[in-house]
């Protein structure tokens, strides 16, 4: 008589003490490692997001200073204070009207936290030319604005 593979199969366990896996103490303790270990990760990494940040607005305001370069060239003079970074995405209306305008930019990009960059022209920290900068996590313009 023939035994089918589900006979033989049954006949060959093991008992249950000498069967091979993993108790559920040892996943446990992987488990409780490697939270331990990503737990670690986020602490030593939570700066770099500060820094991120930073450099991300410092790159921004080096894109917008371009546009705002190509922009004089195109008209011959800077956008005013009360036209703002506005004027690269919509032709303005007030005086001074650019003669040949273009369209630079698709629309104002706001800085990392969530605030719209600072135009002025003229500037107050820059008098011969324009101002133009993040005022940084603190919303405030003070000594730790980026892009001064």
């Amino acid at each position: 008589m023939t035994r089918s593979y589900f006979q033989v199969s049954l006949s060959r366990r093991l008992p249950l003490k000498f069967q091979k896996g993993y108790t559920l103490v040892e996943i446990m303790l992987v488990l409780g490692i490697i939270a331990v270990l990503v737990g670690s990760a986020i602490y030593m990494l939570v700066g770099n997001l500060d820094i991120a940040k930073e450099q991300r607005a410092e790159a921004d305001i080096q894109a917008i200073k371009t546009q705002l370069r190509t922009y004089e060239m195109l008209n011959y003079t800077m956008p005013t204070t009360d036209q703002g970074l506005e004027a690269l995405v919509n032709r303005p209306s007030s005086e001074p009207t650019p003669r040949r305008w273009k369209r630079l930019l698709e629309q104002v990009p706001l800085d990392p936290w969530g605030n719209p960059y600072v135009y002025r022209n003229p500037g107050i920290r820059n008098p011969e030319g324009f101002d133009l900068f993040s005022l940084g996590a603190d919303r405030r313009e003070s000594d730790d604005d980026v892009g001064k």
